[in-house]
């Protein structure tokens, strides 16, 4: 990297005879070339390796964010217990009676319609039968004048039948005589 020579890999020095050194190999603790790489190495990461300023900043604004999480969840946690608390204490018992009231109100009107159903019930089982009354008496007229009709219709067939059996009769002795005429005229 340098202008002429060869590399050497970052964190080891150049030894003479083209060894190459690690960091912790170096002369002694103390020495001037030791405390210059090491200088390197700490500006080396504190301008290029953002790794553990990252983290930092990273766990601060977690730590941050579940701080103020925790107080928002506490705020809403406070909130709904005080509306529980409002709800209870007055929003319920307020209910309650408008609740009581308006039931007493809605059986009366209740009951009314429920009276009122049952006469008008009533009146149609009364209007009912009155019908039912009146179709069994004009099904009785009916069936007492089609047992009228059919009793004249018998005497009128059994007349009819006297009738045709008489012109029969009648027929017949006169066909008999005129067989005897007719048997008088032929024997000429």
């Amino acid at each position: 990297m340098s202008g002429g020579g060869t590399e050497t890999p970052v964190g080891c020095e150049a030894v003479p005879g083209g060894r190459v050194k690690k960091r912790g190999s170096l002369g002694t603790a103390g020495s001037p070339a030791h405390l210059i790489i090491k200088d390197l190495g700490e500006i080396h990461s504190r301008l290029l390796d953002h790794r553990p300023v990252i983290q930092g900043e990273t766990r601060y604004f977690v730590k941050e964010f579940e701080e103020k999480r925790g107080l928002r969840e506490m705020r809403v946690l406070e909130n709904l217990k005080n509306m529980i608390h409002e709800t209870n204490e007055h929003t319920l018992p307020k209910c309650r009676e408008i609740i009581q009231d308006n039931l007493k109100q809605v059986l009366q009107k209740l009951q009314a319609a429920n009276n009122s159903v049952c006469r008008l019930q009533q009146r149609e089982q009364e209007q009912t039968k009155i019908h039912y009354d009146r179709f069994l008496a004009r099904e009785n007229q009916r069936v007492a004048h089609w047992e009228d009709f059919m009793g004249e219709q018998r005497s009128k067939q059994d007349e009819v039948d006297e009738e045709h059996r008489k012109a029969m009769e009648r027929l017949r002795e006169q066909y008999a005589e005129m067989e005897k005429d007719l048997a008088k005229f032929s024997t000429f």
